[in-house]
């Protein structure tokens, strides 16, 4: 195995460990991880339609239309008329949606604040900034 190779195990097993105990910041019942994934897209885009949001998720427009159905239902999105091409929906996050999404960031980025100031050394934590931005650059590569 290259470094490289064990490198890569390592940041991928510390990810799922670090993402799954965030996840564990998110009270019981509330909504799926791809729920509150879709809350972040059309908090932080705007508008955007059902295949908009499945390309940006990765995943298919069938998958997306679940996600969103239960979404609308549960008055977190609305759907609107596209004034631009008729044929099309946006999707767009209500009051209580974007509420709810704020409180969520707020109450993780809390944890893992306290989690890092209890936890690390100042050059500990300025150089776990320089990786979360090297993990964006990765993040971005396509195949």
């Amino acid at each position: 195995m290259s470094s490289s190779d064990v490198a890569a195990h390592e940041i991928r097993t510390s990810l799922f460990r670090l993402v799954r105990r965030l996840r564990q910041e998110r009270p019981e019942g509330e909504l799926s991880y791809s729920q509150f994934n879709v809350l972040g897209w059309l908090e932080r885009e705007g508008s955007m339609t059902n295949a908009d949001l499945a390309a940006a998720e990765r995943v298919t427009p069938q998958t997306m239309m679940r996600a969103t159905t239960d979404l609308v239902a549960s008055g977190f999105i609305s759907r609107a008329d596209n004034p631009a091409d008729r044929r099309q929906v946006l999707l767009e996050i209500t009051p209580a949606g974007a509420t709810l999404v704020r409180e969520d960031r707020r109450r993780r980025d809390t944890f893992l604040a306290k989690a890092m100031d209890t936890t690390l050394t100042p050059t500990e934590r300025e150089l776990l900034h320089l990786a979360a931005r090297l993990m964006d650059q990765l993040s971005e590569v396509v195949e």
